[in-house]
């Protein structure tokens, strides 16, 4: 990919900085947050801000070469992938893109009161796995004891939550 082009096409001034920060983002299949952007970019612009990389990000995601989501727990990622797509969150929190066709949804134009713009839908799963007999099974890693007491606390409800703290 012409990283110059690319931001030229689309009105932006390639500085160093903002190739550095366009280089990465724009070509990973990862779902990264402005710190493992800034992380990367630094790698090939000796001189970048955290404010840069926000900068650049933002830019770049009003001028349509990327989009924002917040898709897990309030983490920001930022995806070069612009097609109409879903987003599938894996047991260790990597986001993986599933296509728009591989989901059947309704199409929605309102709800209540709100007219729907636009929509995606957001999974969770886990890699299953084939045994010795090539049957498919799910990974069931041991959790730790803080994963089990979240996962009990969790399927309590919430009022005899607070009677057992």
């Amino acid at each position: 990919m012409d990283v110059f082009k690319v931001l030229r096409q689309h009105s932006i001034r390639p500085s160093s900085q903002r190739v550095a920060v366009a280089s990465y983002v724009l070509s990973t299949t990862e779902h990264p947050s402005a710190e493992q952007v800034w992380r990367r970019a630094r790698r090939s612009a000796r001189v970048l801000s955290r404010a840069t990389v926000y900068n650049a990000l933002n830019l770049f995601e009003r001028k349509g070469l990327l989009r924002a989501f917040v898709l897990a727990e309030g983490r920001m990622v930022f995806d070069p992938n612009v097609e109409r797509h879903h987003h599938l969150i894996d047991e260790r929190g990597r986001i993986h893109d599933v296509p728009w066709t591989a989901v059947r949804v309704a199409e929605v134009r309102s709800v209540g009161a709100w007219d729907i713009e636009e929509y995606q839908v957001v999974l969770h799963g886990r890699r299953r796995r084939t045994d010795l007999t090539g049957r498919t099974r799910t990974d069931r890693r041991s959790l730790t004891r803080d994963q089990e007491r979240v996962r009990d606390r969790m399927a309590t409800p919430r009022g005899e939550r607070e009677r057992h703290v």
